[in-house]
């Protein structure tokens, strides 16, 4: 079976279309055929290699993915073959306590599709069947593999790990990647008011238009904790959501409000850094890291999509044979929103 991935880790030169082979759903699975797959900057770390996360090679990347139902596991019910389907790709054993807790994130053996086990920029993927949820009607296939993974990312860091609430300020650094979209949209349903701190003005503009309240343009001599702090009235801001890691972390802490949250989701920009404490606890300020979604939380967000209330936003769609062009669509400057491979029909 022929998937996009890589052989051998290092940058993107190394990504290339791969065969593995053809998976088969064991019991309590499903198989998916693909029709749409996206990409997360997950997949140039993983490209690159975690330190810590071993994997097979060849290994075919891609965390999100949509399709129909091609064949069913012994013992699943209540999907049939042919149902248009997306993928959560966040994988628990749901056997350990805090599975059985309803508490899915924190499974001591969660994995992630893609990241640790085969992706889904290829023809099948074989998912647990609790991973395997209909494809609301009023979305695509592209839509619906540009949603999981960045939607149940912001809702979970957001809502739950940030105790974001009606009413407070909350800032999204950078406004480009697919996260930082679905943040936008997630903090607005929330009832917050929204702040989004961006260096390009044509990402400011359609981040206006996704709905945030006001970003504003930083730069050399506007940073970002300065702009925060005026823009708050000295006040500073209740959450941060930060992804970009080491160069914004320290800004942010300095943009807090007394008892804000920065809710750290990834480090794109690097992950090693040094800050100063006193911030912290004479603010009584908090760091929290998050990543992924309890079953729970993912399902909120379905719901959500169903009902039009969060919609994905789709930077640009490649076909499948320009997966390479489509990976290094994610290390543009104007990148918006998901990068999504769209994979042919059954023969």
């Amino acid at each position: 079976m022929r998937g996009f991935g890589f052989a051998e880790h290092g940058g993107p030169d190394r990504a290339r279309f791969v065969d593995i082979a053809e998976p088969v759903p064991g019991p309590g699975e499903i198989r998916i055929r693909l029709r749409a797959a996206s990409f997360n900057h997950l997949d140039l770390f993983t490209l690159a290699g975690i330190p810590g996360v071993s994997i097979e090679r060849p290994h075919v990347l891609g965390s999100d993915g949509a399709g129909s139902v091609d064949r069913l596991g012994d013992g699943v019910t209540g999907r049939r073959t042919g149902d248009r389907v997306l993928i959560n790709p966040g994988l628990w054993d749901g056997t350990c306590d805090a599975c059985r807790k309803g508490e899915e994130a924190y499974c001591r053996n969660y994995r992630i599709l893609g990241e640790h086990t085969q992706g889904s920029t290829t023809e099948f993927a074989v998912v647990p069947a609790r991973n395997v949820h209909p494809l609301p009607e009023r979305m695509s296939f592209e839509e619906g593999a540009a949603a999981p993974l960045v939607f149940q990312t912001a809702w979970r860091a957001l809502r739950t790990v940030g105790s974001l609430r009606a009413g407070e300020t909350c800032a999204i650094v950078g406004a480009g990647g697919g996260v930082a979209t679905a943040a936008v949209q997630v903090a607005k349903l929330t009832g917050a008011r929204v702040v989004v701190t961006t260096r390009s003005q044509a990402k400011a503009e359609r981040a206006r238009r996704l709905g945030a309240d006001e970003v504003l343009v930083t730069g050399p001599d506007r940073p970002a904790d300065r702009a925060l702090w005026q823009w708050s009235e000295k006040r500073g801001v209740d959450v941060i959501f930060d992804s970009v890691g080491a160069p914004s972390l320290p800004l942010s802490l300095r943009a807090l409000a007394r008892g804000g949250r920065v809710v750290v989701i990834g480090a794109t920009a690097g992950a090693e850094l040094s800050i100063d404490v006193r911030t912290l606890f004479w603010r009584q300020a908090s760091i929290r890291g998050s990543t992924m979604a309890h079953a729970s939380e993912f399902e909120a967000v379905l719901d959500e999509l169903a009902r039009g209330r969060l919609s994905p936003v789709v930077d640009s769609t490649f076909p499948y044979e320009e997966a390479p062009q489509a990976l290094a669509r994610l290390s543009s400057p104007e990148l918006f929103g998901k990068v999504v491979v769209r994979l042919p029909p059954a023969a």
